[in-house]
């Protein structure tokens, strides 16, 4: 019960940098029917149609429930709206079994790392 406590006081941040035409947006704490609002908003300020990639790098998100889910698929309708591509990174495993249960993974492409993700679009998109 006590991780459970702590993953959902943690507060939401989002943190933007944009290296050429690719953004990555770390998003950290919970991602929860109380905080999906506040990603929400955070992301349609950073996801523009400037991007031709965007990169949601995971590693911090210590929960997430199908509002969560669903930020994450908006900020993918989102990216494909202005012709970016959207992908995650560093998805922690409960997150990623999510991902596969709901066949949300046949939609967002998932990498190990940052780096991997930024290479591949930057290359090939």
């Amino acid at each position: 019960m006590r991780r459970w406590e702590n993953a959902m006081t943690q507060e939401p941040s989002v943190q933007a940098n944009t290296s050429g035409t690719c953004l990555t947006v770390q998003l950290s704490g919970a991602m929860g029917w109380e905080t999906s609002p506040s990603f929400r908003e955070r992301l349609l300020e950073e996801i523009t149609p400037d991007q031709r990639c965007v990169v949601l790098d995971l590693s911090a998100v210590a929960f997430c429930d199908s509002a969560g889910l669903n930020v994450l698929l908006w900020a993918w309708r989102r990216a494909e709206e202005y012709g970016a591509v959207l992908v995650l990174a560093c998805v922690p495993p409960i997150l990623q079994r999510m991902l596969t249960m709901t066949g949300a993974d046949t939609v967002l492409r998932v990498y190990d790392t940052v780096a991997r993700a930024e290479a591949e679009l930057l290359v090939g998109g």
